[in-house]
């Protein structure tokens, strides 16, 4: 398909999900979540101090994670580790912030998306015990995956037999890995859903006392600790305080929304360590 009859497809099926009432998860939910995402990245409109009204109404974490991460990051060059794929999107790579950077991307399996033509390198392997040198990259970004380690990650290595693992507190020894591959003076950047405590098996979100945990753990010389939290009518600025009762909603087991509409994390907390 050529990329004009793409966009207009695409754009079909944003038009769409608007014009049902923009129900999470129906049909053209991708599409207009891409669509909302790239308008933040391309206008630089994002900001720790305050977001727009109605920022990312009736999207997910995503249209926060993306934008925090490019707007902390330097556009210069270095060697940048993506700590669990978040970033292996065409339109994620393509930014400006991204293109001066040699990416390397650590994931537990091969996925559809592989952009090796670009020069990214991907390497499949457990975060707890990478094959990384000591001190070896100037940045490393970990986006929604602390969360899942230790835990099923069944779905994401389907032809494996051993995807299933209870070990909540895994997510420590991987901390502790990316401090050792990570040099002095770099930084680590960190999303995770933020809220009342709850292991979801595949997953778990993160309150206050884990956070410190992580912190502890790291030992970073300075951190930058930033909440955000979604209302009825979007993504609004938060702290650990106003935070701490958000829920998660799991689209594969809850069946009905909640008032706000909350499309997954009910509240997210971003950290910026430097090393």
């Amino acid at each position: 398909m050529s990329t004009i009859l793409s966009q207009m497809y695409n754009e079909l099926r944003c038009q769409f999900f608007i014009l049902t009432g923009k129900k999470p998860f129906s049909k053209g939910y991708p599409a207009y979540k891409d669509r909302e995402i790239i308008k933040v990245i391309k206008n630089d409109s994002f900001s720790l101090k305050r977001l727009p009204k109605g920022f990312g109404y009736r999207v997910d974490e995503r249209i926060i994670e993306y934008p925090w991460l490019l707007s902390r990051l330097k556009e210069q060059q270095e060697l940048l580790l993506d700590a669990g794929s978040a970033l292996n999107i065409d339109y994620i790579l393509s930014h400006p912030v991204l293109e001066s950077k040699k990416i390397f991307i650590s994931t537990l399996a091969p996925e559809e998306n592989c952009f090796w033509k670009r020069g990214i390198s991907y390497i499949y392997q457990d975060l707890r015990s990478t094959c990384f040198q000591d001190e070896y990259f100037d940045s490393v970004a970990s986006i929604s995956t602390l969360e899942h380690i230790g835990l099923d990650n069944s779905r994401y290595i389907k032809s494996s037999k051993n995807g299933v693992e209870k070990t909540s507190g895994s997510y420590i020894e991987a901390v502790k890995e990316i401090h050792r591959i990570l040099k002095v003076g770099g930084k680590l950047y960190i999303t995770l859903p933020f809220g009342e405590y709850k292991n979801h098996s595949w997953f778990q979100i993160f309150n206050a006392e884990m956070i410190d945990e992580l912190i502890g753990a790291f030992q970073p010389k300075s951190c930058i600790e930033s909440h955000f939290r979604y209302q009825a009518d979007g993504w609004k600025v938060s702290s650990r305080e106003d935070s701490k009762n958000a829920q998660y909603f799991d689209y594969n087991t809850q069946k009905e929304f909640d008032e706000n509409f909350t499309v997954a994390a009910g509240a997210l907390v971003c950290l910026e360590f430097v090393k």
